[in-house]
């Protein structure tokens, strides 16, 4: 993020201290037990706007990148969905060498900061950032493999949270193995058979799998006595959702593979599930579409989770799942 920018009603510029110039990171401890206790306050998230980027990673401030949820017919088959179809050669995939940290976000907010600053003026005591990183927030008491590190910069009242890239999250990226680039393609490949570009259209899992495209919801929240301006990327809205109204007619979806054994499903329902949980709570998604694959990368089954609810498949098999993630555990 630049934190940079003018007062107002002056004609001084404020600028933030560089990045190299930061304060020594805190650490936070991550034992669940220093976070037992009720859930916290947390209000239901309405949609402010949104915004899209095109497929050479290009802001827009409408919804032209918004697809539409198209399932296949429920007829008792498989949906033999061929997720490795296409890679590498239909496959552009975002240049992650490029740290975009709050741009885009940043660039929404001023297109639309004079009337956020309206009325009360909250803006001026909220915290901006991405869903991305409120999720790793929240599943920090769960998480054993990976780090992260996030700066924080406040600026005329607002505080602004952005991802800083630690050098051990560095080298898993650029070491990155050549599974493990086929499977994020299979998620996004995922998305292509079960999207649509318009209401009531047809997918078309033949074409390029580009993932700079992107629709970005802007929501606002409030976590106990912290009013919050995120934002996060929507898989796409459901046509014939009860509610026509952001973020309830939104639908995340997922890929995993399929589970045969009590350690898969061990697996999955410990560490899987509560991110699951987690990416889409916080936004208010209401429910997550997950493809089951095969070895061979073809979908076998889908299965819909509703977000409110997944917890209670964590409860059902207790005590296979003895210590895993509560919701009211949170940093």
């Amino acid at each position: 993020m630049e934190s940079r920018g003018t007062k107002r009603g002056a004609e001084k510029i404020e600028e933030a201290e560089p990045w190299n110039k930061l304060l020594p990171a805190s650490s936070l401890p991550t034992d669940p037990a220093l976070y037992v206790g009720p859930f916290p306050f947390y209000r239901r998230p309405s949609e402010l706007g949104c915004f899209s980027l095109d497929a050479q990673r290009q802001y827009h401030g409408d919804a032209r990148a918004l697809r539409y949820y198209c399932p296949p017919p429920t007829n008792g088959q498989s949906p033999n969905f061929d997720l490795r179809d296409g890679y590498p050669d239909r496959y552009r995939p975002r240049d992650e060498e490029v740290q975009e940290r709050l741009d885009h976000l940043l660039c929404w907010v001023l297109e639309h900061r004079g009337r956020l600053e309206g009325g009360p003026g909250w803006l001026a005591g909220a915290i901006v950032t991405w869903r991305g990183h409120l999720t790793k927030l929240l599943t920090t008491p769960y998480e054993r493999q990976e780090g992260w590190q996030l700066a924080a910069s406040r600026f005329q009242g607002t505080l602004y949270l952005s991802e800083v890239e630690t050098p051990a999250a560095r080298v898993q990226r650029l070491t990155r193995p050549p599974v493990l680039q086929e499977l994020m393609y299979m998620g996004y490949k995922f998305e292509q058979y079960m999207c649509a570009d318009k209401p009531g259209g047809s997918t078309d899992p033949s074409g390029e799998v580009n993932t700079n495209v992107a629709f970005c919801s802007v929501l606002r929240s409030r976590l106990g006595n912290h009013p919050l301006l995120f934002s996060g990327e929507v898989d796409c809205i459901d046509p014939q959702a009860p509610t026509t109204q952001p973020p309830t007619c939104y639908v995340e979806l997922k890929t995993s593979k399929e589970m045969h054994s009590p350690g898969q499903r061990k697996s999955f329902y410990r560490r899987k599930l509560l991110k699951w949980w987690a990416q889409s709570f916080l936004p208010g998604v209401p429910n997550v579409v997950a493809g089951f694959r095969n070895p061979e990368g073809f979908v076998c089954s889908l299965k819909t989770f509703r977000t409110m609810e997944m917890f209670e498949y964590v409860r059902a098999r207790l005590p296979l799942l003895l210590g895993a993630w509560q919701p009211s555990h949170s940093v």
